[in-house]
């Protein structure tokens, strides 16, 4: 018993650290926000059905963490963002701040792997795939179904055309 909300409080904890590096991610171009994101519902999932509903029917981070589990795709928007911002501060930082070649060097070679990782995605255009319909049932989603089963569940549930 005591074990068991130990682990609880350990997820709630976890998922909300993760819900601030995947928030801080949006803003640091070397800090990843997907990962933190997935991370933080699937902690959510196994802990708090309150904090885990909040997050999945969040006005940004719901439909991110959807679209991605889902289509494994981001808007076309984020992904110029991303890259802009991304080149934008390395760039600064490898010129400017870096005074080290080879870290220059590591700089430019991580931003054009998370580049390529961001052109790899599927990319949304136009398209809000998230409806309230659906944030109706993500709120009605048991804590047992696991983040695939939650994708599931929502496919299932909400006719698409």
């Amino acid at each position: 018993m005591i074990k068991k909300i130990f682990i609880q409080y350990l997820l709630v904890c976890v998922g909300v650290l993760s819900v601030a590096l995947g928030t801080a991610g949006i803003f640091l171009p070397l800090l990843p926000t997907t990962p933190f994101l997935l991370l933080a519902a699937a902690c959510f999932l196994r802990s708090s059905k309150r904090l885990h509903s909040w997050l999945m029917t969040h006005k940004w981070f719901g439909p991110y963490i959807y679209n991605y589990c889902k289509y494994r795709a981001i808007p076309k928007k984020t992904k110029i963002i991303s890259i802009t911002l991304l080149w934008s501060t390395i760039s600064y930082s490898a010129l400017w701040i870096v005074p080290i070649l080879a870290v220059k060097f590591l700089l430019f070679c991580i931003a054009i792997a998370v580049t390529w990782h961001l052109l790899s995605l599927n990319t949304l255009e136009n398209i809000d795939i998230k409806t309230k319909e659906e944030d109706q049932i993500l709120e009605s989603i048991s804590e047992e179904a696991g983040l695939c089963g939650l994708i599931d569940t929502i496919e299932k549930e909400v006719n698409y055309k």
